[in-house]
């Protein structure tokens, strides 16, 4: 007698970061029986040493006026806030070309709206998985301090603020004299800066991300170490191949596996143009500067955020790929850079970091159903946002799923676009 294929899980998700565990959580939250599938654990690569930061006000996709016109300047540096190594150039112009048309005004537009959607959302989803996940005690409101070295750095800027202003986004311009009661202590460079109430950070990324886990795990959720090799439609399910040989067969599939969810798409007729953001930090000891909030250092492309475990000096995007080793001088660079900035800062016993970023060219994560296998869904590239915007992914994922009717447009987020829109 003929009977349905015995299934491994309901739902497998590949990839174990941030993105991935919410994911499971708001599954598992369903009643769903889901297998999360990760070669290293669970937040332990990209996922653990991000800056923390909850970056609800940051809607301006990537490609602004602002940032185009410090391009020239950033690659003039070869540790700058953006690097190209030379020989990755000839692969990397698609994407570059595609970045640029992203900057038009139209396609701009679109993309600050769909990302001020899913701010909108992620603050909301966030709020409530914390709560039940009983991990609310990790968030840190303390808001963010962006600041500026020249009235014409500020000037530049204020674009970015004006459509913040429009879309009802909180933010409080601050003098030369009003800086210091924000966070002593820093160098007299800084004319003007920013304080925006809205972004929150976390006491730690890793723990929240292992903590929400755990709250998965009670509700059923299992993990398994594994390297997926490949994954295919199969009749009424999916076929997921690790790389020791097994095979697994699940009801449904979701990609999350970040900078590596490229070929997963490809293989089910979505070419999604992902590139891979280098980014490098140094972590201080707790008491090598006393920060009170995260300060951006948006002309020099890095922030210092103040963790449970130390302090946090990272950023910067060096256009890599996958393979090249670490380049840990980038590191160095913006440590030197905020000594400067923080005078009195104790630079020794750092641990240096880098990670790997899923970056698109119009700033959007792909939340979408595969093009040839409907039973797979995506939920990858948000570029520098995962943690910001994983528990909306969560709650989307689970409305697709599920069959629901999602609370935002997922048009602007579709696998597709980047055939329909030009990019």
């Amino acid at each position: 007698m003929g009977g349905k294929t015995a299934r491994d899980a309901q739902i497998i998700v590949i990839g174990g970061g941030i993105v991935g565990i919410a994911v499971a959580a708001y599954l598992a939250e369903a009643g769903r029986d889901v297998l999360v599938l990760d070669r290293s654990g669970i937040c332990e690569e990209t996922s653990s040493g991000n800056a923390g930061a909850l970056a609800f006000p940051d809607i301006l996709p990537l490609v602004h006026k602002d940032m185009l016109s410090q391009v020239p300047r950033w690659l003039a540096d070869p540790l700058g806030p953006l690097s190209i190594p030379p020989a990755y150039m000839p692969r990397l112009l698609p994407w570059l070309w595609r970045f640029l048309r992203a900057g038009r005004s139209s396609n701009f537009a679109a993309a600050m709206a769909a990302q001020a959607s899913m701010m909108r959302l992620a603050e909301r989803e966030w709020s409530g998985l914390m709560i039940r996940s009983g991990t609310a005690d990790m968030l840190r409101e303390d808001g963010a301090l962006e600041l500026y070295e020249s009235e014409e750095e500020f000037r530049a800027a204020e674009e970015g603020w004006a459509a913040r202003r429009r879309l009802h986004i909180p933010f409080r311009h601050l003098e030369r004299e009003e800086i210091a009661a924000y966070q002593p202590g820093l160098s007299e460079c800084f004319v003007r800066a920013t304080f925006m109430p809205g972004w929150k950070t976390v006491a730690d990324p890793q723990r929240l991300g292992q903590a929400v886990w755990a709250y998965a795990e009670r509700n059923g959720a299992r993990f398994m170490p594994a390297t997926v090799a490949a994954a295919r439609a199969e009749g009424e399910g999916v076929a997921v191949q690790l790389s020791g040989g097994r095979r697994l067969l699940c009801d449904r599939l979701v990609v999350a596996a970040g900078a590596w969810s490229r070929p997963f798409a490809a293989a089910f007729g979505d070419r999604v143009p992902l590139e891979t953001e280098r980014g490098y930090n140094t972590t201080l000891p707790p008491d090598a500067f006393e920060v009170k909030r995260q300060l951006i250092f948006a002309r020099h492309g890095f922030v210092v955020t103040p963790l449970e475990g130390g302090l946090r000096i990272g950023g910067a995007v060096e256009f890599g790929g996958l393979k090249r080793p670490p380049n840990y001088a980038r590191s160095r660079a913006m440590l030197e850079k905020a000594a400067r900035f923080l005078p009195g800062l104790r630079t020794q016993g750092g641990r240096q970091w880098m990670g790997y970023r899923p970056s698109l060219p119009d700033s959007l994560p792909v939340i979408d159903r595969a093009w040839r296998a409907p039973r797979v869904l995506y939920a990858f590239g948000h570029g520098h946002l995962g943690l910001t915007q994983a528990a909306a992914t969560g709650r989307l994922i689970r409305d697709l799923v599920l069959e629901q009717s999602p609370p935002i447009d997922l048009r602007p987020f579709r696998a597709r676009r980047f055939r329909s829109h030009g990019l």
